[in-house]
């Protein structure tokens, strides 16, 4: 029951917090909101007993991705601002109506078989023991590793002021 009810809160704090990135009119209030987001997300994968998603999600998405964008945010000159309206919200928002009743009626009419069983294991170290074990996958993990630190040099040295 309690793993219940922290999915539900942790649902409505992502899909409030992705409301709020939509409607936020300052650039880096919407970020920071993009971070509650996806940190909600990872909870939702927690209660889920999806150990490993959770732990990318965070490092990935928040560690990364999120950071990455609040880096530029901070790099850009009229952050305040926000971006100007334009004459594509009303189809935007038709489409957007059309995607979610899809998805409403595809979620109502499919029969969702649940299982009580617990995992038999975490899946985290079985994982971690695929991906940086001996025939894995660690040279691509620490390629890109350096692809975005790099990226993120050359962008502090591209907005560099002359």
């Amino acid at each position: 029951m309690g793993l219940q009810i922290a999915f539900w809160v942790l649902a409505l704090i992502a899909v409030g917090s992705s409301a709020g990135v939509i409607l936020q009119k300052n650039l880096f209030r919407a970020a920071l909101l993009l971070v509650v987001c996806f940190l909600a997300s990872a909870g939702i994968f927690v209660t889920l007993s999806a150990d490993f998603l959770a732990a990318v999600q965070v490092i990935i998405n928040v560690g990364a991705v999120a950071i990455l964008i609040i880096m530029s945010i901070m790099l850009t000159r009229e952050v305040t601002r926000g971006s100007p309206s334009n004459r594509l919200g009303a189809p935007a928002f038709v489409i957007s109506a059309l995607i979610v009743f899809i998805l409403v009626f595809s979620i109502l009419t499919t029969a969702w078989p649940i299982s009580g069983a617990e995992p038999a294991q975490p899946t985290t170290s079985v994982l971690a023991q695929i991906l940086i074990g001996d025939p894995g996958f660690i040279l691509i993990i620490q390629m890109s590793a350096i692809l975005l630190l790099s990226t993120i040099i050359g962008a502090i040295v591209l907005m560099k002021e002359k």
